[in-house]
This record gives C-alpha cells, sequence and structure tokens, in this order.
C-alpha cells in the first residue's frame, strides 16, 4: 500500500492473507514513516502474488486512514480486485474538475482513470436505430464488479429451472395446440399465482377492468385525453347512443375528457374496418378487446419497458461511466441506480431479443418486428416523455382521479428531487434528439438527474414489476394472434376465439418470462437504500437520511390508501421498488 499525500509519498509492504469463510473482514494496520505526508490524496494497492498461494479476487469495500492528529480520512472502493493490479483510490470527498485543477497528481488521476474506463466500457451498435449500448457479447466479458453477485445468479438460475420443470411435469411446455378452454389456462399458473393474478383472472373480461388497467395496471404510461375524434376513427353518436344512454353524447364525453370504450383494430376507414362496440355480439366484443391487449403488450413491453428504461439506463450508464470520474459528485449519485444493468440488458440482449431468441418466437412482431418498433420509439422520444410531471401535463391525464400510477409517481418524482446534494456545476452533454444539450443552473441539473434516478427506479418499477399479475391470465395479455383482425362483424365463435389466441407452448414460454421478470428475489436494494457510502461527507449523508424518511411516509401513505381498494396498487411502494434495473 501506498500513500500519496499533499507533501510525500511513501509506500509500505502489507501480508493480508484471507480465505472465503472470512467474507466482510476488516484488517487494521499501523504504519510508521519519516516524513510528513501532510493530507493523504490518494491510496496505491499493489496486488502482486504470494509464494504457492493461488490467485484471489479481492472485494474491497473502503480503506480507511486515521492520521496521528485523528484525522480520520475514507477512501471508497467498493469494486472487485482482480489478477495483480495497482489500485489508485482517492479520498472520498466529491469534488469536480475545476476543484483539481490546481493540484497536478489530482488531474492526471482524474484524466487517467477516464481514460482506463473509456477503454473499458467501449459501445457498440446493436441494431440500426436502437440506443447505443456496452460493447460486450456476454457477461463473462463484463468486469465481475458489473456481474450479478453469486446470490442473485443462483435466484435468477432457480426461478426459471423451478417454472420450466412445473410446465414440462404437467405436458404443457411443448404443447403447439389450441386451448381447449380457458378454464385449463389456470394449471399454467396454478403454484405462482399472486392476488393480483387471481383478481385478473376472475374479472379479465369485464369493461371497466379492461379500462382500469391503462391506469393502474401493466402499461400505465399509455392512456391520454382525446380532445377530438381522430379523423382515421369514424364513430359516430348514433353507434354509441345505447352505451352513453340519453344523458350525454359523444361531443360532450369528448370535450369532458371521459373516456368511452369503441375499438377499432386497423388504421383505414371501410367496409372491411368495422368499430367494434360494447353492444356488439359477446364474442365479437371480446376479440377486439384481445386485439387491443395484444397491441398494449407490444407497446408495454417493447416501448414503456425495454426502449424507455433498459436501453436508455444503458445510456445514461456508460456516458456517466465514460465521461465522469468516481470522484464526481454526480457519478456518485446515479452509481447506485445502475447496479447489475449491464448484466441484466447483456442477457436480454443474448437469450430475448436476438433474432431466434425467446422473443422471437413468442411475440407476434417477431425479431424484425421488435428491432423497428424500437427504432421508431426511439425517433419519436422526447425529454418530457421521461420527465413525470411532464409527461402527465402533455397527455391531459394530469389531474385525472383514480390514477394510483400518477398519484405515488409523482410523489416519488418529488422525493428524488429533493434528494439532492450535488453543488453547482455546469454539465455539456447530449444524449438523444431532444434532450438538453447544456446544463447551465442547478435547478436544470437537478430535473436531469431526477430523470436518470426516477427511470432506473420508479419508472421501471411501475412497467416491470406488474407483468406477471396482468399477464399471468394468457387471455388478459396475449403475446401475438394466429389469426388476422376481422373484417366483419358476426358469425365470430368461442372456438374461433381460441384459435386465434395464442397455442399452449407460446402461451407457456411467455408465463416463463413473465414470472421470471417480476419476481426480484435475492440481493434486492430498495429504492433509498445505500449500504455502499460513496458520499463520505455529513452534508449528502444527511440529505439521504431524509430522503429515506420521506421514503418511509409515503409508503405509510400508500399502504393506507391500499387498504381501501379492492384490488391495491402496490408496485411504486418504495420497499418494492429497486434502485436499479437488475432484472
Amino acid at each position: 500500500v501506498a500513500f500519496a499525500g499533499s507533501r510525500n509519498y511513501s509506500k509500505f509492504p502489507l501480508l493480508v492473507l484471507r480465505n472465503w469463510s472470512e467474507l466482510a473482514a476488516v484488517e487494521e494496520f499501523m504504519v510508521e514513516t519519516q516524513m510528513e505526508l501532510g493530507n493523504i490524496l490518494l491510496v496505491r494497492l499493489h496486488k502482486e502474488p504470494y509464494g504457492f498461494f493461488p490467485p484471489t479476487n479481492w472485494n474491497c469495500s473502503f480503506i480507511e486512514v486515521e492520521s496521528p492528529e485523528g484525522q480520520t480520512h475514507r477512501f471508497p472502493c467498493y469494486q472487485w480486485i482482480l489478477g495483480y493490479p495497482t489500485f489508485e483510490l482517492r479520498e472520498g470527498t466529491a469534488k469536480i474538475a475545476r476543484v483539481d485543477a490546481n493540484d497536478q497528481l489530482l488531474s492526471e488521476h482524474r484524466r487517467y482513470e477516464l481514460l482506463a474506463k473509456q477503454e473499458t466500457y467501449r459501445y457498440k451498435d446493436y441494431q440500426p436505430g436502437w440506443p447505443k449500448c456496452l460493447d460486450a457479447d456476454s457477461v463473462d466479458q463484463l468486469h465481475l464488479s458489473d456481474q450479478y453477485s453469486s446470490i442473485k445468479s443462483c435466484s435468477f438460475r432457480v426461478l426459471l429451472k423451478t417454472a420450466e420443470i412445473e410446465l414440462k411435469l404437467k405436458g404443457l411446455l411443448n404443447l403447439k395446440g389450441s386451448w381447449k378452454k380457458l378454464a385449463d389456462i389456470r394449471r399454467a399458473f396454478w403454484f405462482y399465482r399472486t392476488p393480483t393474478s387471481e383478481y385478473v383472472s376472475k374479472h379479465w373480461d369485464e369493461d371497466a377492468f379492461f379500462g382500469y388497467q391503462y391506469l393502474n395496471g401493466a402499461s400505465p404510461g399509455i392512456i391520454q385525453r382525446c380532445t377530438e375524434i381522430p379523423v382515421k376513427f369514424p364513430v359516430t353518436q348514433e353507434m354509441v347512443v345505447e352505451s352513453l344512454g340519453l344523458e350525454t353524447t359523444l361531443e360532450k364525453e369528448v370535450e369532458i375528457g371521459n373516456p368511452k370504450q369503441s375499438l377499432w383494430l386497423t388504421q383505414e376507414p371501410g367496409p372491411t374496418s368495422p368499430i367494434f362496440l360494447p353492444t356488439d355480439s359477446e364474442w365479437d366484443w371480446a376479440l377486439a378487446k384481445f386485439w387491443v391487449r395484444n397491441s398494449t403488450l407490444y407497446i408495454h413491453e417493447i416501448l414503456a419497458h425495454l426502449l424507455h428504461t433498459h436501453l436508455l439506463v444503458e445510456v445514461f450508464l456508460l456516458a456517466t461511466l465514460r465521461q465522469l470520474p468516481k470522484c464526481h459528485p454526480v457519478h456518485k449519485l446515479l452509481i447506485p441506480h445502475f447496479r447489475y444493468t449491464l448484466h441484466i440488458n447483456i442477457l436480454g440482449r443474448t437469450h430475448l431479443l436476438a433474432p431466434d431468441g425467446m422473443l422471437d418466437k413468442m411475440i407476434g412482431t417477431g425479431f424484425q418486428g421488435l428491432s423497428q418498433l424500437v427504432a421508431r420509439g426511439l425517433s419519436k422520444l422526447t425529454y418530457s416523455m421521461l420527465c413525470l410531471p411532464d409527461d402527465l401535463r402533455d397527455r391531459g391525464v394530469d389531474s385525472l382521479p383514480n390514477y394510483y400510477y400518477k398519484e405515488d409517481g409523482l410523489k416519488l418524482w418529488s422525493a428524488i428531487e429533493r434528494c439532492n446534494p450535488i453543488p453547482p456545476i455546469y454539465l455539456f452533454l447530449k444524449i438523444l434528439l431532444g434532450f438538453p444539450a447544456h446544463l447551465g443552473t442547478v435547478a436544470e441539473l437537478t430535473k436531469y438527474l431526477t430523470m436518470i434516478i426516477f427511470t432506473c427506479s420508479v419508472r421501471h418499477a411501475s412497467v416491470n414489476n406488474s407483468q406477471f399479475d396482468f399477464g399471468a391470465w394468457m387471455p388478459n395479455y396475449p403475446s401475438t394472434m394466429r389469426r388476422p383482425p376481422p373484417e366483419s362483424k358476426g358469425g365470430m365463435t368461442f372456438a374461433d376465439i381460441l384459435e386465434t389466441l395464442p397455442d399452449v407452448s407460446t402461451s407457456c414460454q411467455m408465463l416463463l418470462i413473465l414470472w421470471l421478470l417480476s419476481r426480484e428475489r435475492g440481493d434486492k436494494r430498495s429504492l433509498g437504500y445505500y449500504p455502499e457510502e460513496h458520499f463520505t461527507e455529513e452534508g449528502p449523508k444527511k440529505v439521504i437520511d431524509a430522503f429515506q424518511k420521506h421514503l418511509a411516509k409515503i409508503s405509510q401513505e400508500i399502504e393506507e390508501r391500499n387498504r381501501r381498494l379492492p384490488l391495491p396498487y402496490n408496485y411504486l411502494n418504495p420497499p418494492e421498488v429497486e434502485n436499479s434495473i437488475s432484472i
């Protein structure tokens, strides 16, 4: 170990022997030097082979140094030390570049750290029109500090295998035929039911619940106020009078902003593009709703979930690692919210999203359609879409009642916005079209960082944790449709419905994915829980403490509200929201 001080530099040999039974151990050493070191700026750790002992990997949390005068210096590390490298750790006080400008040692350290990280974390294009991603084809190429812990890896594999074995034992996983009756679907998730999935299986065909899901279901960010009837949607007062009754009209309801259910499955009006209504025959209306739920699945899984959380956050993550050294206050603020994201995204690209991958076989768009939808979604993405208050206003739903996603999300947005231990700094950045290229004030920076943290945690929880609850009952969330949309109304039978919905095997494969991605069982860190102390100053620690208390208050309010609801909305309850996208 070596200490680089403001006046001198000293090197000391240390002998540390560790085995796996001594995890989380703390070593103390007394070192003597004849030189006055001054303020200790850097600690250098050099790990080298020792005799016949086999190589080991170390996980170093931090080094704490107490001077003879009683001053304590902490040097955060929080990473694995592989092989026999030399590590340089800065004292933990957060600093921006201009503070180090007059210190050649620290300025050089910043520069070389960023050069090393830019070499390690390189960009590549995965598909045309997609956000750039890490240039890695396997999780084995990741640094050990970016990989799942053994606990999480084991939990991930066990969850997948146990669910897969159950479905195979039931003879469902490879069964290509249609379901004989809808009740048989319950067999597929019998041991994996949740209170919400049970509620969905009983109420899925009710029109009120169909509409409710666009407020508080798996896709709460789609609904928007309709201020006029679209030209391509030729619905008339005569069509809906029976549903509306005599006390109102279609024009009045549009003016008020109340949603009314009439469904249309194509983009071109005409005799082969009928508008379906609640007054149609039972299975005509049911089939129309199946098609809408199928389309919702694509928008939800490919845009709201994949693009707006996983893929975008990887861009923010790589920009942070490549452009901000570890001592930078923004790096310290954001790094807990990037935990394991590279690992899960690479797993997604290699197993779910690849050509001939799982989603290619299970959803109606296939890989090519999925890829085009991501590219189109990115081209239309705006900054305000990711900032919840702006997004709610732009969609015209900021005053919509019983919109629990809105209510809970705004509380958490505000809490994150107040958790801002960042000093006045100025950043120039350009990530995507429509995003601010220059953040010149604290308010602008605060909003930007709030958006990133909110996306990593709250937004992802809202679209991820609800997937199995609302998708386990396949008719509520069909991943593909085996027949084209109907070109006329009338004559639809229950047999036609079963021949249109996904077959048994596809249903069960999708069920496996939804179960795996919705169940966080290992190594979870809830929003506001920061066991790794990247900030060492008292100011940021007090802000984090206040943030945690604010989250506890929000959690209490959500739980009190949920006790009054027939179907609780718990996805944004802070203990259920993870700090980062890790699944």
